[in-house]
């Protein structure tokens, strides 16, 4: 009966959290649509990251007053506020969005996440996000391209333009490479080489390096992980009956290895997606010994409470 009760209690208090700040931020950029001066839209900007912020605090906050939740982070170490990354992330629950904004939000720029075109005309959300400088990008289909050839790389550099604003922000990008959620569902249906994850896409990463790649000071890699609530891990959160977040990271280079013509050069597009399937290789390596291990690690960080 408690466990109803805190679910109808965080449902209800994340709901009224998020739409209070999303009418804060709506509010942000109507000024930031009406007037026109670059110094006062880099205020409405930094305003709307920092409501971002709070949203991202107030979660944690009513989240942890409601699970006795036992953190294992490793790998933050020389992260910095002031620094321009990819980040990339298993994607396991809708937890996850919380779980990476309670850890890394006093750590890293706040996030930013690549979206589509359609997405500016959606009520209040498409408002909120064109606010929070997101870049919303048209990505043309194969089909498109054929027909209208004048088109091809037209996307790319509409992208390009829309992240030039990041040159002088420092910027967190994120990409859930997997593209959607896990289940086992879905894992019996994609490559039988991961055991606690889907195959990979290449073409999202691959598209956000192209256009913002030499602004990046390195690509975050993330692995998450609900030992304790591998099944449910959102509703358990909810109920709180969250017990162990596991969150990994490694920081990989901006190198040869990922820079590259990926939508023209045949040989660069294998050797990036080769390079793609040995990082998620290590990851589910990894899932694999945190989901078979049973006691949390030593170094548990607790930080957050």
């Amino acid at each position: 009966m408690l466990a109803y009760l805190l679910f109808f209690i965080n449902v209800s208090l994340v709901i009224i959290n998020s739409a209070v700040m999303s009418l804060v931020i709506c509010v942000l950029a109507i000024f930031k649509l009406i007037v026109p001066m670059k110094t006062f839209r880099h205020w409405i900007t930094y305003s709307a990251n920092r409501v971002m912020w709070l949203w991202a605090t107030v979660n944690g906050v009513i989240l942890r007053a409601t699970n006795d939740v036992e953190w294992d982070i490793k790998g933050v170490q020389g992260l910095s506020q002031d620094a321009w990354y990819l980040m990339f992330s298993n994607h396991r629950s809708w937890t996850d969005i919380v779980v990476l904004c309670c850890v890394f939000k006093d750590r890293i720029p706040m996030p930013k996440f690549f979206l589509k075109q359609q997405l500016l005309y959606v009520p209040f959300i498409g408002m909120a996000c064109w606010a929070l400088d997101m870049p919303f990008m048209r990505r043309y289909s194969r089909e498109f391209l054929l027909r209208h050839p004048e088109k091809r790389g037209q996307d790319l550099a509409t992208t390009r333009r829309s992240c030039a604003k990041f040159k002088r922000v420092p910027t967190t990008v994120v990409n859930f490479v997997e593209g959607t959620r896990f289940t086992p569902e879905k894992q019996r249906n994609s490559a039988k080489h991961y055991q606690h994850l889907l195959a990979p896409k290449s073409g999202g990463i691959a598209y956000t390096l192209a256009a913002m790649g030499e602004q990046f000071d390195a690509i975050i890699d993330v692995t998450l992980a609900y030992p304790a609530n591998p099944d449910s891990p959102f509703k358990d959160l909810l109920m709180g009956r969250m017990q162990r977040i596991v969150v990994e990271v490694s920081l990989l280079p901006v190198d040869e290895q990922v820079r590259g013509d990926y939508f023209n050069d045949k040989k660069f597009k294998r050797q990036f997606q080769l390079w793609l399937a040995n990082v998620w290789q290590n990851k589910d390596a990894q899932l694999a010994a945190v989901y078979t291990s049973r006691q949390p690690d030593k170094a548990l960080e607790k930080e957050l409470s």
